[in-house]
């Protein structure tokens, strides 16, 4: 069975065709600069009919949806129903989720009587205990506007954590693991017997760990106390959150994690104080998530930083886990969030037939 799995962005989309069950990858591509000023490719549409052209056969599609708010908790076969759910979680991922569904719209077209799958980011996160999920605000704000921690890269923790128990050849069942997925965006995820009991990552991808540009963990009053210590709007302060801060604000030199290296052992200062910040933020999180669980079998990193930077894991696993009885294994397992869905797509397709 031929899956095509799609993620597209705003202005991007990237593919990967897989034959299933055996989890070989066909063709990849990308597209990128739709709709940007002097792009041949106006739309997705456009888009997908390019990539379609050089793909032979297609007999499902994967989509990877960034937010299912609390409607999806499991993938599911589109339709009407699922578009328009999708769509009223637009609120949520306004620079996602229409992207996404304009990936579906398209293959609708090109692809007439081909099942599509949705695959969310949130959802492996939907087995979070209100304990952890919901906010220290009034609770009409979250039963009005769905205001609570939803979780995100919930496809890449979900992914690692299989492969890092199919490592240890262990049931996954029996496992306490944590998993850390840092790239330019960083996540960490308690999973307890294969369901996610906590993430740093909350009601937006703003929340937790310093990433690349993100601020992470704040006091919330900050934000109107920049707002008018600065005179910033909405917008300003959003950008100032989302793209000038984390790596790249506290070294004021960028949001590389590479090049941040390079600078610290050249003797930068700020690099150094921008990575050993980086390093704390995460230390805390896994010990605080080893006492959510009563300890911790195995800890996963990956992502670029996760998978390609020995120092950065070298400085987080010092000492950390000096108390234990005995330390949790660690390892790197690069992610494939494409073959995740695939993986879903196939087992969803596989489990439609037998209900029939």
């Amino acid at each position: 069975m031929k899956i095509l799995v799609i993620n597209s962005g705003s202005s991007s989309i990237k593919y990967k065709l897989f034959f299933m069950p055996h989890a070989r990858l066909i063709s990849k591509g990308s597209i990128e600069h739709i709709g940007e000023a002097g792009s041949k490719i106006d739309d997705h549409y456009t888009g997908l009919k390019l990539i379609l052209d050089k793909v032979d056969r297609v007999d499902l599609v994967g989509h990877r949806i960034v937010h299912g708010a609390e409607k999806f908790k499991r993938p599911v076969f589109v339709d009407r129903s699922v578009i328009r759910k999708i769509r009223q979680c637009c609120d949520l991922a306004p620079l996602h989720n229409p992207a996404g569904l304009s990936g579906i719209m398209a293959c609708k077209k090109l692809l007439p009587g081909i099942k599509q799958v949705a695959i969310f980011d949130t959802a492996f996160h939907q087995t979070l205990s209100p304990d952890a999920y919901i906010y220290g605000l009034p609770y009409e704000y979250y039963k009005k506007f769905g205001i609570r921690r939803y979780g995100f890269h919930g496809t890449s923790h979900e992914y690692v954590a299989t492969e890092a128990a199919k490592i240890l050849k262990q049931p996954i069942n029996k496992l306490k693991i944590i998993t850390c997925h840092l790239g330019n965006g960083c996540s960490i995820t308690a999973i307890n017997q294969g369901r996610s009991v906590d993430t740093s990552m909350g009601f937006t991808p703003l929340e937790g760990l310093i990433m690349g540009t993100r601020c992470g963990d704040i006091d919330p009053a900050l934000v109107t106390y920049l707002m008018y210590k600065k005179k910033f709007n909405h917008s300003q302060i959003d950008n100032l959150l989302n793209k000038q801060s984390g790596l790249k604000g506290i070294s004021g030199i960028s949001n590389d994690m590479r090049m941040l290296s390079e600078k610290f052992r050249q003797g930068s200062k700020r690099a150094k104080l921008a990575i050993d910040v980086f390093v704390y933020r995460i230390r805390k999180y896994i010990g605080a998530y080893s006492t959510v669980m009563s300890g911790c079998d195995v800890l996963v990193f990956t992502g670029g930083i996760g998978e390609n930077q020995a120092e950065i894991r070298k400085a987080i696993c010092r000492g950390l886990f000096s108390h234990f009885k005995s330390a949790p294994k660690i390892l790197v397992v690069p992610t494939n969030e494409e073959l995740m869905i695939a993986r879903q797509v196939y087992r969803l397709a596989k489990e439609s037939r037998v209900r029939r």
